[in-house]
């Protein structure tokens, strides 16, 4: 009866299998995980530090084809982070943000002004109203958390030198300071606090 049982379990998933499934699936471009919604296979020792480097097992991902094919099938329901193929949804560790925003390009200027950011998987998007930046405070140091949504609620953390080069083209709008993109104002702050400091 327990060997019978055992035979039935299905197979623990694995990276391999999961890179396996996705490249499988031929599918150019970013695949369409919002609407795959295969039953879920259990927790993968996979897991996304705040510095945007990918752990499996224990072992940092170093090939970045591999890094980039997971962030591809990357799903975010509610506050738990999935890769998704086809036929199998793990579930993964993500300690802050699945993506990491390295560097951004500006083109225009005031209200007119387009920010577009890069990840470090090399994703582009332009911050708009479909791709709002938000900064969260520290609650115990103060310190600022810049964030851009990059796709289906998955956000980026904006690094630290972007954070500086964007409060460098900031601007005072209704009272509050931060800036202009894709016809939208981020706020980052109270103006009044920002003269206070």
């Amino acid at each position: 009866m327990a060997t019978g049982m055992s035979a039935q379990k299905a197979a623990t998933p694995t990276a391999e299998g999961l890179a396996a499934s996705a490249k499988a699936a031929k599918i150019r471009g970013l695949p369409p995980v919002h609407l795959w919604d295969p039953p879920f296979c259990g927790d993968i020792d996979m897991r996304i530090a705040r510095d945007g480097t990918w752990f499996y097992e224990g072992s940092r991902i170093q090939r970045y084809e591999l890094v980039r094919l997971f962030s591809s099938i990357l799903k975010r329901e509610r506050d738990a982070y999935f890769l998704v193929t086809p036929v199998e949804k793990v579930g993964i560790i993500v300690d802050d943000a699945p993506f990491v925003a390295v560097d951004f390009t500006v083109a225009g200027y005031g209200d007119g002004q387009d920010v577009t950011f890069e990840t470090h998987v090399g994703d582009t998007v332009r911050a708009d109203s479909n791709h709002p930046i938000r900064v969260a405070l520290d609650s115990a140091s103060g310190e600022p958390a810049p964030y851009v949504i990059v796709r289906d609620g998955l956000e980026a953390l904006i690094d630290r030198k972007s954070f500086y080069r964007l409060v460098d083209i900031g601007v005072t709008y209704g009272g509050w300071f931060g800036i202009w993109s894709g016809g939208q104002f981020f706020r980052f702050m109270d103006a009044g606090a920002l003269e206070a400091s």
